[in-house]
């Protein structure tokens, strides 16, 4: 896990790190998978050092026999076309589709994974060096990232959002409107929980950063750590336990799911009445 977190490896090396860690698990020799994928084990090896770059054919492919959903459709597509910063897209192709749970916290913010198009694209848009094409191309990732949510056996998401995130316009009365209604709507999944934390809460301890914990089945709790400017992506033990330490604190001053969700409805109903 250390290595496949290295900040230096190229897309190419982490599809071809991802492709040996599941090639090893399911007990198989290079020349084992190439025979099932059609390809030379030499090609197969190439891949896996990160000397080849795989087509969209064989990334399709492996996603089928090793039935690792959109794994590595994902992790070919940024080879090509990366859609945000090497520590980012890590944790998005890499840590995210393999977790179990996902436990997040955003004080300024709707999580990316409950975001509708609309509010994305402004998001998006408050990077006012960043061209239209460049705006669409982040909106449809974040869209692909929430497929995790609805797939075969979905994770759990545990979601604490700061109430005042339901109050920030973003986008205008119409994007809040039809963000926290899509909100409500997936708050009443059975695999996702969000929780508001108030306003006027006394705990200062998430004022800093947001952050999301990653509960994996086969490696360590991940935590990814998101600042201005910069963010980090890490399975160090002492870390990961400072952060689930900080999750506990503001999670024990939210609002229940029950409540957090007529709250966000009434939030909602305020925005319809702006339009």
């Amino acid at each position: 896990m250390g290595n496949d977190l290295d900040p230096r490896l190229t897309p190419a090396q982490r599809f071809g790190r991802e492709l040996g860690r599941v090639r090893r698990e399911a007990g198989l020799s290079q020349a084992r998978l190439g025979d099932h994928l059609g390809v030379s084990s030499s090609f197969i090896g190439h891949i896996e050092t990160g000397n080849r770059r795989p087509g969209t054919k064989l990334a399709a492919d492996c996603d089928r026999f090793f039935k690792t959903d959109d794994l590595f459709t994902h992790l070919c597509r940024n080879i090509t076309a990366p859609t945000g910063p090497a520590w980012f897209l890590r944790w998005s192709d890499e840590i995210e589709p393999r977790a179990r749970v996902l436990r997040s916290w955003d004080p300024l913010l709707v999580s990316g994974l409950l975001q509708t198009e609309n509010y994305a694209r402004a998001v998006f848009r408050g990077g006012l060096a960043t061209s239209e094409q460049e705006i669409e191309e982040q909106v449809s990732a974040r869209m692909r990232r929430q497929l995790i949510l609805t797939k075969d056996s979905p994770l759990v998401l545990w979601a604490l959002i700061d109430e005042w995130v339901l109050r920030r316009p973003i986008g205008g009365p119409e994007v809040m409107y039809e963000q926290l209604d899509h909100l409500a709507a997936v708050a009443s999944r059975q695999n996702v929980k969000v929780q508001l934390v108030p306003y006027d809460t006394p705990c200062t301890s998430g004022l800093m950063s947001g952050f999301v914990l990653a509960e994996l089945s086969d490696a360590p709790t991940t935590v990814s750590i998101e600042s201005s400017g910069a963010g980090e992506v890490s399975a160090e033990h002492d870390l990961a336990a400072f952060i689930w330490d900080r999750y506990d604190r503001i999670r024990a001053e939210a609002h229940r799911p029950g409540q957090s969700l007529e709250i966000i409805k009434e939030a909602r109903d305020q925005w319809k009445q702006q339009m």
